[in-house]
């Protein structure tokens, strides 16, 4: 018994050495492996790395791992010309295949979010317009607030008015509620289920172009496909899906 009780204890040490020893592995890895994406990347900052799944030691003898959760802060995109931070990206990796030194990291498949802020999105709304929150009701079909002065956003869109109109329309704002979306080449929509009617005739298609628009997003991850949005309190959610996604070499 007495053998018994030290070959138990002997066990019990080896496995703890062997924990200690794959966690120590892991640290490095996943260090190693963000700044290898930073880099490969570009990224102002460097983002956080998080390897899942135990024993790590024996994932890498495979060169595959089977969970990576990456997390940055933000990133900047240009959004109609004008830059805008993307903030909370998160990506889940599965399947990554790598090699001993980590210049090479490939994802089977990426899961990927990131927010933009209505106050980033009014930067590349048309002139005069401000993009916001909608309200929880209206939220929930994916539908935000547009809202810009009537003189401002007509003459943003190169309408010409002259001083006794302008005089007229003075002051009047403009609100619409418009349901976001996504096209088919990741490109963010912008459609008004309805208008006011002006008290000028004539104006109507004016106003209409600059409420209803298309946002291109630049600066996203190539290899991930935005295939949904959501309108929250305080930005617009995005995510989507990608196949072998090279994060680094």
């Amino acid at each position: 018994m007495r053998a018994l009780r030290i070959l138990l204890i002997i066990v019990i040490v080896l496995g703890g050495i062997f924990v200690a020893a794959d966690r120590i592995a892991v640290n490095i890895a996943e260090s190693k492996a963000a700044d290898k994406i930073r880099n490969s990347q570009h990224l102002g900052s460097t983002p956080d790395v998080d390897i899942k799944g135990f024993p790590f030691l024996t994932q890498v003898l495979g060169r595959e791992l089977d969970e990576v959760d990456v997390s940055l802060s933000g990133v900047t995109a240009t959004a109609g010309g004008h830059s805008v931070n993307v903030t909370e990206v998160t990506a889940e990796l599965y399947a990554v295949r790598i090699d001993s030194s980590f210049s090479s990291v490939v994802a089977g498949r990426a899961d990927g979010a990131a927010n933009i802020s209505y106050a980033d999105l009014s930067k590349a709304a048309p002139k005069g317009a401000t993009v916001g929150y909608a309200g929880a009701e209206r939220a929930a079909k994916g539908q935000v607030k547009v809202t810009g002065p009537l003189t401002d956003l007509l003459e943003g869109q190169g309408v010409t008015l002259p001083a006794s109109i302008k005089a007229m329309l003075q002051g009047q704002k403009v609100t619409a509620y418009s349901t976001v979306a996504l096209n088919g080449s990741g490109a963010v929509q912008l459609r008004a289920e309805s208008l006011p009617t002006l008290p000028v005739p004539g104006f109507d298609q004016r106003l209409r172009k600059a409420v209803d628009y298309d946002l291109k997003i630049d600066g996203m991850p190539a290899s991930i496909k935005l295939d949904k949005v959501v309108a929250g309190e305080s930005g617009l959610r995005f995510s989507g899906r990608g196949t072998e996604v090279h994060l680094a070499g």
